[in-house]
């Protein structure tokens, strides 16, 4: 059983990622939803389960175990 981290849960092409992964029957024991500052702390409800999307930090895989991710991550705006 694996770990999978989905950074840029919140956009679009993130929740097209999860209703795809929802359809899969993966062997993935723990999902880590991740997004920006600005959408962190939204709930999403994926497999049956309400998921609290986490900030992406820089040091975000330092700090955690993945043994996979998967990236959608869109534009930043400076």
């Amino acid at each position: 059983m694996y770990k999978l981290a989905i950074v840029g849960a919140t956009g679009l092409v993130g929740r097209t990622v999860l209703k795809v992964l929802e359809e899969k029957k993966l062997p993935i024991k723990e999902y880590t939803l991740f997004s920006s500052k600005k959408s962190a702390g939204s709930i999403i409800n994926f497999k049956n389960k309400d998921y609290v999307v986490k900030e992406l930090t820089e040091d975000t895989f330092i700090k955690e175990h993945f043994d996979f991710a998967i990236f959608s991550a869109g534009r930043r705006n400076f």
